[in-house]
């Protein structure tokens, strides 16, 4: 990552930039002798499906959650709710079987599980979450309850 902006698509690199378009990954270069598969082979895990990334946004009527998730059926990916408010969201991407015939030049997709929780807030409905997988994107809608405005009520001031 450079301190100086890229002059190439007008992309954002800084390093101080919570917005900037570059992902660091610490591990990239190394290989781990311990792993169960050998270094000519592909990982078990590629971190960028682990830390799947998931947009939230609250509208008048409702908190939405969308996360991409291309590849998968929603036979593999979870939706739960916990006691406390809590949203979670679950699945995990196999890795493909290694067949002995072919030969891997490069292999980029990602694999592995991955789970992110959601502490949502005192207005959602949690009774009425709904979800639904599309074209690989899998929406969440926790509806919200109505704000409640207090009751105003004049007082005739005697005297």
């Amino acid at each position: 990552m450079s301190l100086i902006p890229s002059f190439f698509g007008g992309r954002r690199s800084n390093v101080f930039d919570p917005f900037s378009l570059d992902v660091w990954d610490p591990f990239k270069d190394f290989s781990f002798p311990n792993s169960a598969l050998s270094a000519s082979s592909f990982p078990q895990e590629n971190s960028a499906f682990v830390s799947t990334r998931i947009d939230w946004k609250e509208t008048p009527e409702a908190h939405v959650f969308k996360a991409d998730l291309p590849g998968l059926k929603k036979e593999e990916v979870k939706v739960e709710i916990e006691d406390d408010r809590v949203l979670q969201i679950s699945g995990e991407r196999n890795v493909e079987k290694e067949d002995k015939n072919n030969q891997w030049h490069r292999v980029e997709r990602s694999s592995g599980k991955f789970m992110r929780r959601f502490r949502l807030p005192e207005n959602a409905k949690m009774d009425q979450v709904k979800a639904a997988m599309e074209n690989g994107v899998l929406t969440v809608t926790v509806p919200k309850e109505e704000v409640k405005k207090p009751d105003v009520k004049s007082i005739e001031i005697s005297g």
